[in-house]
């Protein structure tokens, strides 16, 4: 279960996503629409990993995102800001899809070892204050007579991808994202 903090965040989210989406070859600038996020747990419970689902013009972009209490070593290039949050302090904020942390989530999402992280709301003082709904859904989908492969299989090289961009996406097992208003495959084996 991800804690969600009612807090303050400087730089805010859609500023970092903003300046993601407007600094990468693969993006494009412009206010980009928050159609909503989902979050896998940390086993660890250090690492915030949450995945932003974000239209500029006609694409919709997936943007994994880690929030780390300090610098992850040898990941300066991968670094997108560092986050003032007013409950939890400084966080280095990566680009989840070069974080191994992340990149695990999505192998044990697309072998139906994890499911998206359910949101329990904490306010300032540290009391509980309900659940939030999940703007996005994640689903694993199967390809009849497939399975989902194991952690073997893709520890021992079989390739699985996660989209930057939406669309374009398939394979025999997919993890997809359904928010308000459309759904699209974040990742395939």
């Amino acid at each position: 279960m991800a804690i969600i903090h009612r807090a303050e965040l400087r730089p805010t989210k859609p500023e970092i996503l903003r300046a993601f989406l407007a600094d990468r070859s693969w993006g494009e600038a412009g206010e980009p629409e928050l159609l909503g996020a989902y979050r896998f747990d940390d086993p660890d419970g250090e690492v915030g990993v949450e995945c932003h689902l974000a239209r500029v013009g006609e694409t919709v972009y997936h943007l994994p995102l880690t929030y780390r209490p300090a610098p992850l070593p040898d990941a300066e290039e991968h670094l997108l800001t560092t986050m003032q949050h007013s409950v939890l302090g400084e966080r280095f904020v990566y680009d989840g899809l070069n974080d191994d942390l992340a990149l695990d989530c999505f192998l044990r999402a697309l072998c139906g070892q994890q499911e998206q992280a359910e949101l329990q709301i904490v306010e300032r003082d540290g009391a509980p204050a309900g659940m939030r709904p999940q703007t996005v859904v994640l689903r694993l989908e199967t390809d009849e007579g497939e399975q989902a492969p194991t952690d073997e299989d893709l520890l021992s090289g079989t390739p699985f991808t996660i989209a930057r961009t939406l669309g374009d996406l398939d394979g025999a097992v997919r993890l997809v994202a359904t928010w308000d208003g459309g759904e699209g495959v974040v990742a395939a084996v």
